[in-house]
């Protein structure tokens, strides 16, 4: 592989880089909206590479052949990563609207920052027919 122009093999991936903020933003929107949000790293590939949240579908036509590298956000959270807080799980019992929408904001919030502490240091790149794990820095 020639180390300026990278590859079209993604197994030559060793390590990605993410910033914490896009990955806890990617968890939320995924369990809080329903949506298909996923971490991508776009092709050409290098043994390091910078890896970004993004939305899925519509993706631009430059990257038929090979396509971006697309990491479900669960699978950077260890086992034992705490749930994300249901809105029934945060109900106040009498219940009043602006309590319960305090209580469910802090509960958020509390997961956003212990969920942190719960990520693994590699993960297996979903592209690959054999396993392939690869470190993963974390920004922020």
């Amino acid at each position: 592989m020639n180390e300026t122009h990278g590859s079209s093999d993604p197994t030559v991936v060793r390590s990605i880089a993410v910033t914490t903020d896009d990955l806890v933003s990617a968890l939320e929107a995924n369990r809080r909206a329903n949506r298909d949000v996923v971490i991508r790293v776009t092709p050409p590939f290098y043994p390091r590479e910078r890896a970004r949240i993004h939305l899925t579908g519509g993706e631009a036509s430059d990257y038929a052949d090979p396509s971006p590298i697309h990491f479900d956000p669960e699978a950077f959270l260890e086992a034992t990563a705490p749930a994300y807080p249901e809105v029934d799980e945060t109900r106040p019992d009498p219940y009043e609207l602006e309590a319960h929408h305090e209580r469910h904001k802090t509960a958020v919030a509390e997961w956003r920052r212990s969920v942190r502490s719960h990520l693994r240091d590699r993960i297996e790149l979903p592209t690959s027919d054999v396993a392939h794990d690869v470190d993963v820095k974390y920004l922020g």
